[in-house]
C-alpha cells in the first residue's frame, strides 16, 4: 500500500512539473528577468512549487485515509484535492 502511495505521489509530481515550469517561466517573463537572474528565479520557483505539491499530496492522502476512501474514489478525491490546493 505504501508503494502505491509513493508511486501515485511520484506520478503526480512528474506530470505536474511541466505546469510548474510554464508558470514559473511566465512569472520570470513578467518580471523581465534574463540570464543568471532568470535561471536562479526559475530554480527557486520550481523548487518551491514542488515542495508545495508534496505538502498538498501528503495532506490530501491523509484526508482520503481519514474518510476511509479506497480505489478510484480515493484517487479521484486525492487528484481533485491536490488540484484545489495547488491552484492547478
Amino acid at each position: 500500500m505504501h508503494k502505491l502511495i509513493a508511486l501515485l505521489s511520484l506520478a503526480i509530481v512528474t506530470l505536474s512539473s511541466p505546469a510548474f515550469a510554464a508558470t514559473c517561466d511566465a512569472q520570470a517573463s513578467e518580471k523581465k528577468l534574463a540570464g543568471a537572474a532568470k535561471n536562479s528565479f526559475l530554480q527557486k520557483c520550481e523548487k518551491d512549487a514542488a515542495a508545495a505539491l508534496a505538502t498538498a499530496t501528503t495532506t490530501c492522502e491523509a484526508q482520503a485515509t481519514e474518510k476511509k476512501l479506497a480505489g478510484a474514489a480515493k484517487n479521484s478525491f486525492t487528484k481533485k484535492c491536490i488540484k484545489d490546493s495547488t491552484g492547478g
